[in-house]
């Protein structure tokens, strides 16, 4: 069996020099990295990845607790979390938290236990328990999605990395009220999640730059969750004077809005208008096509892996708090017609 001096000897190169290009512990010149990499093909030398941690006290491994991993969201922020782990040499473990406090604080023990190097969470809406255990033994971790208010004489505790809200939702509600709406509905996500926070604080903007009043009666919560969205549609649909364009706030609550709105032989656009938060792949397959705001979900995965290795490399540097713009893909489902423009128009919002 092939060892790291084996490879040495082939590459021309130290010891050293070999750990530091498997390891990615020290930049190497271009052509001596390719000198190795070639050497470890050539011999089929394997890293014996137990004795390495046992030496240097580190697995390279990433926890990943992130909810509803079926969400197609989430499911491309953990393709770009796993590129970027796999590009630097690591491994992931996965759990799914459910979006339960207690729950969560279970799944990242277990994470813990497991001796991975470092976690990304998504944190559930109430993530004390979450931030206590992590704080208690100095987890590196980073926040994904959803970000967690720091104390109020500093700034965040965790690294932490999501979408903007707040201006996109602002863009949603300005758009429709320019084409004539002046009830519109948001459906918004769980009670205590920032995004959820984040999200109806834009659709208040957006109803003040359009010179709408506030009506708390139109806004429903639909939990994040496709049934939940259906439920909240419905109340919404029920009321006296109904909304006449409606804002869902995520993806799976877009799905729930659907099936209410179909149960009630309600046609988008020409009953009530439709705008949602989070694009997916076939939402340009409905008919009509769904207006949307898309979140960059890859791009956040993995400027997450990217802060935790910061963070495993500088363990004393301030939090940071990274925030990555949307995209608006115009489409029709908002009452604009169809134009000879490519499928999804899209801007970079704010």
């Amino acid at each position: 069996m092939a060892t790291m001096a084996d490879v040495a000897r082939s590459a021309g190169v130290s010891v050293a020099t070999v750990s530091h290009v498997l390891n990615n512990t020290r930049p190497v010149l271009p052509e001596t990295r390719r000198a190795v990499l070639d050497a470890v093909e050539e011999l089929g030398y394997t890293p014996n990845g137990l004795a390495r941690s046992l030496v240097t006290s580190r697995t390279r491994s990433i926890g990943l607790a992130v909810s509803a991993i079926s969400n197609p969201y989430f499911t491309e922020i953990l393709q770009g979390v796993e590129a970027g782990a796999v590009a630097h040499g690591y491994g992931l473990l996965i759990a799914d938290p459910h979006d339960d406090p207690a729950h969560e604080r279970r799944v990242v023990q277990l994470l813990h236990e497991r001796r991975v190097d470092g976690m990304i969470v998504a944190p559930s809406a109430d993530p004390r328990a979450l931030v206590a255990y992590l704080e208690r033994h100095r987890v590196p971790a980073v926040f994904l999605d959803r970000v967690v208010d720091g104390p109020e004489d500093g700034g965040p505790r965790f690294d932490q990395v999501c979408a903007e809200s707040t201006g996109p939702t602002t863009a949603l509600v300005t758009h429709l009220a320019g084409l004539g709406h002046r009830r519109i509905g948001l459906v918004a996500g769980r009670p205590g999640l920032s995004t959820t926070h984040e999200r109806i604080t834009g659709y208040r903007h957006g109803l003040a730059a359009a010179g709408l009043s506030y009506d708390e009666r139109l806004v429903a919560h639909g939990d994040s969750e496709a049934a939940g969205g259906a439920r909240a549609t419905a109340a919404l649909l029920s009321l006296a004077a109904p909304p006449t364009a409606l804002i869902t706030a995520n993806n799976a609550m877009t799905i729930g809005a659907l099936r209410t709105l179909r149960d009630r032989d309600l046609s988008v656009p020409g009953d009530i208008a439709l705008c949602c938060f989070d694009d997916f792949p076939w939402a340009d397959l409905f008919s009509p096509r769904l207006t949307a705001v898309a979140q960059p979900s890859k791009e956040l995965g993995a400027e997450a892996v990217r802060l935790l290795l910061e963070r495993l490399a500088s363990p004393d540097r301030p939090a940071l708090t990274v925030r990555l713009p949307c995209a608006f893909a115009h489409r029709t489902s908002c009452g604009c017609p169809e134009t000879s423009e490519q499928p999804a128009h899209e801007r970079t919002l704010p």
